[in-house]
């Protein structure tokens, strides 16, 4: 028994053996090193970098580019000049359209006035042809009568308004015939005015101011009468 007891003490404590050898046990500095705080402690520390690996080259454009962007950044000084001569222009154009539009309504409002004139005068006309033809029969008759007198003086005041209204009559005979002015109903011969000019007038014919309100109806001369 004693025997047994002491092969197996042998047994344990010999290394050689192969089922006797004992797996060592972690010592307390090893579970020391296996704690968290120690892992963290054991991370290995940052690399130094080299002085050339570390400087960085592009320090000087950034710091030319932040300064030029700086200068970008300042207000710039308005040019007074160039701005007092900007309304100077836009108030000159602006005179001048309003100088235009001053004389072109000026214009239309004249032209819109002799248009309405023009009409109200070319229905007075016909009653103006009546009385000239009223008036030359009483001539015929007896011209010293007052009642003859009286024709003229009125035929002097419409004469007077119608000159005031811008309107003249139309000088046709012995003249050129003048399609613009003159309206041909008729041709006759004539010993003395020579071919196309304006023998006599049938109805006057008017003018207002530089526009033909009625134009004249005339006869035509041909000429002499050839002889046979």
């Amino acid at each position: 028994m004693s025997e047994n007891n002491h092969k197996n003490t042998n047994c344990d404590t010999d290394p050689g053996h192969p089922q006797t050898q004992k797996t060592s046990e972690p010592s307390s500095s090893s579970l020391i090193s296996n704690s968290p705080e120690e892992k963290c402690n054991n991370t290995p520390p940052p690399q130094k970098q080299s002085p050339e690996t570390t400087a960085c080259p592009q320090m000087p454009l950034e710091a030319s580019s932040h300064e030029a962007n700086k200068s970008d950044l300042k207000p710039q000084e308005p040019d007074y000049a160039a701005e007092a001569a900007k309304f100077r222009e836009i108030a000159l154009r602006t005179a001048a359209d309003f100088d235009n539009y001053r004389k072109r309504t000026a214009r239309e409002k004249e032209d819109a006035q002799r248009l309405a004139n023009m009409s109200l005068l070319e229905r007075i006309l016909p009653v103006l042809d009546s009385f000239e033809l009223g008036l030359q029969a009483a001539r015929s008759g007896s011209p010293d009568s007052p009642f003859v007198v009286g024709f003229e003086m009125v035929k002097r005041q419409l004469d007077d308004f119608l000159k005031d209204s811008g309107v003249a009559p139309i000088d046709a005979i012995g003249a050129p015939f003048d399609p613009n002015l003159h309206e041909a109903v008729g041709t006759e011969f004539h010993p003395e005015i020579p071919e196309g000019c304006v023998v006599r007038q049938m109805r006057r014919g008017y003018k207002f101011h530089d526009r033909v309100l009625r134009a004249a109806s005339v006869f035509v001369s041909k000429g002499p009468q050839p002889q046979e």
